[in-house]
């Protein structure tokens, strides 16, 4: 049973590798057997996530990008080209947020952060779809996507779209491309607490109230997401594409 998840002889590529759940995610998976390309916007943090990946017994792969940049990206996979690195699994979770009034986002917010999760995480699985369709090989996505795929967040709105729009693409996706061989899915972080989110957690009242409202009481902790992703990429979700997965202690189950 323990092969339907072994990821040995596989390659993932985790964007926002660098700290918090895309590092939890890397290590994970070469927990798992994968080799890892770990890519960030800046290399500070993705020599640690190296080290950890290669405690494992894994290689590890590092390259920095700016994903909301369409060209920062297509220089990402010329320089994997190069290296002789390539991936047959994806796991776009680069993001970005940040918490403010509606009536005060502005348009360089709005690009920020809907530029990043949502037309950052297309244009990379794209580039990587791009490879896997030509050489007729298969693989596996999984995109992070969020509560907020699913429900409105006060103060949230521009992370909101991003994440209700990357809800979309990978619906469309697996629809496309789940009948060449490549199947697209998602994730569904509940809260946990990481440099992303560190505004929410400033205020011990929003932290009690909202412990109460998730059925398992407590936060999520960033091991929480590893086994779901592991599942996602290999063959033990064979027959599982265009689906959500949230991993967040019961919060959407009791809404």
């Amino acid at each position: 049973m323990t092969t339907m998840f072994s990821l040995e002889g596989h390659t993932a590529l985790v964007t926002g590798a660098s700290r918090g759940l895309g590092r939890a995610i890397a290590v994970g998976l070469a927990g798992a057997g994968a080799d890892i390309v770990a890519v960030a916007r800046s290399g500070s943090g993705l020599s640690e996530t190296a080290e950890a990946v290669g405690a494992c017994g894994c290689r590890c792969h590092v390259f920095t990008a700016d994903l909301s940049d369409v060209a920062s990206i297509a220089n990402l996979f010329e320089e994997m080209d190069a290296a002789g690195t390539a991936a047959d699994i994806l796991v776009n979770n680069a993001g970005m947020e940040e918490v403010r009034p509606s009536v005060d986002v502005d348009e360089a917010l709005w690009d920020r952060i809907v530029d990043t999760n949502m037309k950052g995480a297309f244009f990379v699985a794209t580039r990587f779809a791009r490879r896997l369709l030509a050489h007729g090989l298969t693989g596996a996505i999984v995109n992070t996507c969020s509560l907020t795929s699913a429900v409105g967040v006060p103060t949230a709105a521009p992370y909101t779209a991003s994440k209700s729009g990357l809800l979309g693409i990978t619906r469309a996706l697996s629809t496309e491309w789940s009948p060449k061989g490549i199947r697209v899915n998602a994730i569904g972080p509940g809260y946990f607490r990481t440099e992303l989110t560190e505004a929410f957690y400033r205020d011990a009242g929003w932290q009690e109230a909202m412990i109460g409202k998730i059925p398992m009481g407590r936060f999520g902790e960033l091991d929480d997401v590893v086994g779901a992703c592991i599942f996602l990429s290999s063959g033990a979700s064979a027959y599982v594409t265009g689906q959500l997965l949230f991993i967040d202690g019961g919060y959407m189950a009791s809404i």
